[in-house]
């Protein structure tokens, strides 16, 4: 059986600070890597591509890894912006709201946080959304 490679530490504790931040949220570990989730919707999901594996994420980022990626939602305005940004963005199919990020060494975690706090958004209750300090436009 293929070990399948870890998260960084210092990535799923920095997601960590800024997801568990938001109102009612909780970590798990997914089938791979791990996710935060307001009641039973995923916002934010982690994971290392090693060797090809999973390869619907490795297709997804367009590499066989090693390398980490964050999947999140994202409005409609945002999806094509952010899916054809090109690096560090990518867009995986399996979900028509989703955009994947990689974190790698030069990682903006100002972007990260708005990014995680905008997908808990789309997916929150309106009454926890209203307890969410967020920048105004």
């Amino acid at each position: 059986m293929t070990e399948h490679a870890d998260v960084p530490q210092e990535i799923v504790a920095g997601l960590r600070s800024v997801c568990l931040g938001l109102p009612e949220t909780y970590e798990e570990p997914a089938w791979v890597g791990t996710r935060w989730r307001v009641r039973t919707q995923t916002f934010a999901h982690v994971l290392t591509i090693n060797e090809g594996w999973p390869p619907a994420y490795a297709r997804a980022a367009t590499s066989d890894g090693p390398i980490t990626v964050m999947t999140f939602r994202a409005a409609a305005q945002e999806l094509d912006a952010l899916g054809g940004a090109g690096h560090p963005f990518f867009r995986p199919v399996w979900f028509p709201n989703i955009v994947g990020m990689v974190l790698d060494g030069g990682v903006d975690w100002d972007e990260v946080a708005e990014l995680v706090t905008e997908s808990y958004c789309l997916l929150a209750p309106r009454k926890l959304v209203a307890l969410v300090d967020r920048p105004t436009d």
